[in-house]
Parts: structure tokens; C-alpha cells; sequence
């Protein structure tokens, strides 16, 4: 910070000290001490830095993952035998709807057979009936033309 002006006498100023208010310990149960016995006396190593210092130390081991369980292996014949299985229905649902198919062409054609019969069978019948009630037109009688030349004579 730079003075207002230079050439004036420094103000001398008040100043508060503030001293900290000790705060009182915290008060901590330790927790009871169990002797554990480990399994084995870990191996001590030493390691010589390249200043020529010397570190000893317990070697520590990674963590082991936890193993996964292993799933038996299925067996070749067992998925040959499957898959046999599988395309054997499947070959059988195609028949299956095959035959069905057919059965319903079938079924349809037999109907189409029998409605062009009624039908071609109505219109014979009316060409019959309607042909005797119709008395407006050239009646021939075969019996005593005689034919000569295309032409008949009567």
C-alpha cells in the first residue's frame, strides 16, 4: 500500500489484539485393544535406494479379488442334441401349417367349383324356361323343311 503523502508524519493508530479462545480437548473413548495372531510372519524385505540408503519394510500382498464361480461346461452333445430338438419341431410346425394350407386351398376350390356350377346350372335354367314362355319370334319346324343349299324351303 502506498502512503497518501509522503512527506507527513506516520498516525499512530490503535491496534486490538485478539487472542484465541482455547477450546477444551475433546474427550475420546479409545476403543478396546484385541491381541490378534496373524497367520503367518509376514517376510521382511530390504531395498537399497540408489543414494545407498536402505529401506526395510513388510512386503504387502495385492488384495485377492474374490474367485467367480466357475459354470460346469455343457457338453457337445448336449447342445447337438438341442439343437436337434429345436429344428425337429420346427420342421414339424411347418408341415403342420403346410397341411393346413393345403386343406384350405382345397376347401376353397371345391366352393369356387360349385358356385361357377350353380351359377353356369341358373343360367341354363333360365335360358330354358324363359325360351318356352317367349312366343315373339321365327318358329321353324325341322320336321317338313327340306334343305337345299343352306336355304330353307317350307
Amino acid at each position: 500500500m502506498y502512503p497518501d503523502n509522503p512527506h507527513s508524519v506516520p498516525v499512530q493508530r490503535a491496534v486490538e489484539v485478539h487472542q484465541p479462545t482455547p477450546l477444551p480437548p475433546a474427550v475420546t473413548v479409545p476403543a478396546p485393544v484385541v491381541p490378534v495372531q496373524p497367520n503367518s510372519v509376514p517376510a521382511v524385505a530390504s531395498i537399497v535406494l540408489p543414494d545407498g540408503r536402505v529401506v526395510t519394510g513388510y512386503a504387502i500382498s495385492p488384495a485377492q479379488p474374490e474367485p467367480v464361480a466357475v459354470k460346469p461346461a455343457v457338453s457337445r452333445t448336449a447342445v447337438n442334441v438341442a439343437l436337434g430338438g429345436v429344428g425337429f419341431l420346427a420342421v414339424c410346425g411347418g408341415l403342420l401349417l403346410l397341411t393346413s394350407f393345403i386343406a384350405a386351398l382345397t376347401a376353397f376350390i371345391t366352393q369356387l367349383i360349385t358356385l361357377a356350377a350353380v351359377v353356369f346350372g341358373g343360367w341354363i335354367a333360365v335360358q330354358i324356361f324363359s325360351a318356352s314362355g317367349h312366343q315373339g319370334g321365327t318358329t321353324v319346324n325341322i320336321r317338313k323343311a327340306v334343305i337345299k343349299r343352306n336355304h330353307f324351303h317350307g
